[in-house]
């Protein structure tokens, strides 16, 4: 009894925290956290659609809204005796048995056939070049040939055009003092080859300069060992370096393929200077572009336009399907 009275009254059981006290989650609070939690995600997320929303707007009004109505065009035909109806596809048959069509397109791919390799052989040389030196030559050498590119293509062809001029260009000129007699660089048999040093003029630093950051990106141990074993510079360059930047080198022949089909600025340009022989059929875009504001023809204009389309589409697809083990590209 004695050692109860000394242990005094029993202890009571803590009572229960009141709600909403710290450290003690409740229902609400947990709402509350969350619904927090979800107004940033949304806030987020609209900020996100907030800054996509001018791209947007400006792709579906500029690229997609124009390619949709043109496609609706070339399925329409439009004639002072029948009047403007649907046709479906009778645009697209007619633009694949147009001969204008077919000449042009022929007439762009002996020109690729010629123009593609010579410029990026040149390109290919200078990227080796300027990557094997590394004093300052290398950056004017460098700068030199990107120069160009940096030009507007209608100004590089105004250009071009005043220096293959027949009656006041200085080529001519030249070619008078050194007793060469008149070289008509603007005529049928040297047409395809003013067009194409034009090309090769502007594009070559451009695809060197690619080239060349391919193969900065190479390790240089493997220089070292191919060294060792007793490899020269054009052994090295041959076995090694171009082998190794093959999928930089396939992606620049694509470029160029897509827009040696879409060749336009340079004919187009010249076509003053030389109508005699450059038609309004010279190439499929030059042929599309007379079509449309020349003869009024919008409807079978833009059938040729996505006719072209096409084929740079799956041409593009065919070259890396080709090519797809060698360069690397899946």
């Amino acid at each position: 009894m004695s050692l109860l009275r000394q242990q005094g009254p029993a202890l009571a059981p803590p009572s229960p925290a009141p709600a909403g006290a710290i450290g003690v989650p409740t229902a609400g609070g947990r709402k509350g956290r969350r619904s927090r939690g979800l107004s940033a995600r949304t806030r987020h997320r609209g900020m996100g659609l907030l800054l996509v929303a001018p791209f947007t707007l400006l792709f579906l009004a500029f690229l997609v809204a124009p390619l949709a109505y043109a496609f609706w065009l070339s399925l329409r035909t439009s004639t002072l005796v029948g009047g403007d109806h649907f046709s479906w596809f009778a645009n697209y048959k007619q633009t694949f048995t147009d001969p204008h069509f077919l000449s042009g397109v022929r007439r762009v791919a002996v020109f690729g056939l010629v123009q593609i390799p010579l410029m990026l052989g040149l390109a290919l040389l200078g990227a080796l070049i300027i990557d094997e030196v590394t004093s300052r030559l290398a950056k004017v050498f460098r700068m030199t040939l990107f120069m160009p590119y940096a030009v507007p293509a209608v100004i590089g062809a105004l250009m071009w055009g005043f220096l293959y001029s027949p009656t006041f260009g200085p080529v001519n000129s030249l070619s008078h003092a050194l007793g060469m007699g008149k070289v008509d660089l603007l005529g049928h048999s040297l047409m395809l080859t003013s067009l194409g040093n034009i090309v090769t003029w502007q594009w070559t630093g451009y695809n060197m300069i690619v080239l060349y950051a391919a193969l900065q990106g190479l390790p240089r141990e493997v220089y070292e060992a191919a060294k060792l074993d007793g490899a020269g510079q054009i052994q090295t360059a041959l076995r090694i370096k171009i082998p190794m930047v093959s999928s930089a080198i396939v992606l620049t022949l694509m470029f160029t393929i897509i827009g040696t089909l879409q060749f336009f600025t340079e004919p187009r340009v010249l076509e003053p200077t030389a109508s005699s022989v450059i038609s309004p059929d010279y190439t499929p875009n030059l042929y599309a572009y007379n079509l449309a504001f020349q003869y009024s023809e919008f409807n079978y204009s833009a059938a040729i336009s996505f006719s072209l389309g096409a084929v740079v589409f799956i041409g593009s697809y065919l070259f890396l399907f080709a090519t797809r083990k060698r360069s690397g590209l899946k």
